[in-house]
């Protein structure tokens, strides 16, 4: 009778390796299976490579990430000449499940492209050759973007000055490098509303990620209010700054600004020397990743659409504490 037992449990176990064994590569051969739009063709215009440039540059900011940011610098400006080349690091030193390269985003890389493939790669975070990006780069905002802003990204990146580099590979920690798979959905475009309409100040906020940065996060899930502030940022020397809650309340966020005094906030970081009177960020009291000198590039009209998109939210009192200096 023991051995009967043992031998249906020894099946049991047997069977369940393989369905798990199965199930990882079904995840990691199969997935994740979104199609290149095979047909896609941008006609470049001068209105879309403007469009692209204020979009890549002012909002949804892909240099941002795609260049080199000087943080011997408040806020850590962009370097010049650097535009696209990629090479940021994001790794287990600022809480990463892994090891994350950006790519070069320049004609030097992209000239083997599609157009297609770089629309699923905006839209759906997947490579050229299939396998899924790491979602530091909030490819499920730019899902929701309006295809023609996503053409006008594409046709501005194919006008960058070509940069020679070669960033090195990415690497996802387990079990991330499987779950990575599962992230990506196909694009879910939707219509652009005009400036002033309702839904016009959402769009904006989706694509400026506003929410992604300004949402607690713990071990890549979503544990704070929206919009509430919290998410840590750890530099490398172990100084933690954390961001701000900008819903509105009044004590705690940004409820006591009016519109002005919110798009001036914006607007005095045009001249990238500049740092706010109270910040010794060279004293690493209160540094910040917030790329204010990309989003005071941004116009008026559209900050106001943010500004009054995120006055209509619930006001939550979250206190944040900004900066934590290295132990």
């Amino acid at each position: 009778m023991m051995k009967k037992l043992l031998k249906i449990l020894l099946f049991l176990v047997v069977a369940l390796i393989v369905v798990v064994a199965g199930s990882i590569t079904y995840v990691t051969q199969a997935l994740p299976d979104i199609p290149v739009p095979a047909d896609l063709r941008v006609e470049r215009t001068p209105e879309r490579v403007a469009r692209g440039e204020y979009l890549a540059n002012h909002v949804t900011l892909c240099m941002d990430c795609h260049s080199t940011r000087d943080w011997n610098k408040f806020s850590g400006p962009l370097v010049p000449g650097t535009l696209g080349k990629g090479g940021e690091v994001f790794d287990r030193k600022m809480n990463f499940p892994g090891h994350f390269v950006s790519k070069n985003i320049t004609p030097f890389n992209l000239q083997g492209w599609t157009d297609g493939e770089l629309y699923r790669a905006i839209t759906s975070g997947v490579s050229k050759d299939g396998h899924p990006f790491f979602p530091v780069m909030p490819y499920l905002n730019y899902n929701h973007l309006a295809d023609e802003d996503v053409y006008s990204i594409i046709t501005y990146l194919r006008t960058l000055p070509s940069i020679e580099s070669h960033p090195g590979y990415s690497k996802a920690d387990f079990p991330m490098n499987i779950i990575l798979h599962t992230i990506p959905e196909a694009a879910h475009p939707v219509q652009r509303p005009e400036p002033g309409a309702p839904g016009y100040g959402a769009y904006m906020v989706n694509a400026a990620g506003c929410k992604v940065c300004h949402t607690k996060v713990e071990n890549g899930k979503e544990v704070g209010e929206p919009f509430a502030g919290g998410f840590e940022f750890q530099f490398p020397d172990g100084s933690i700054a954390r961001s701000s809650n900008i819903t509105p309340d009044k004590i705690n966020g940004i409820g006591a600004w009016d519109k002005a005094t919110f798009i001036r906030k914006f607007k005095l970081f045009a001249d990238s020397s500049y740092t706010p009177a109270l910040v010794d960020w060279q004293a690493h009291d209160q540094q910040t990743v917030m790329p204010w000198t990309m989003y005071a590039g941004m116009s008026e009209e559209d900050l106001g659409a943010i500004y009054d998109y995120l006055h209509a939210l619930k006001p939550v009192a979250n206190k944040v504490q900004y900066w934590s200096p290295a132990e």
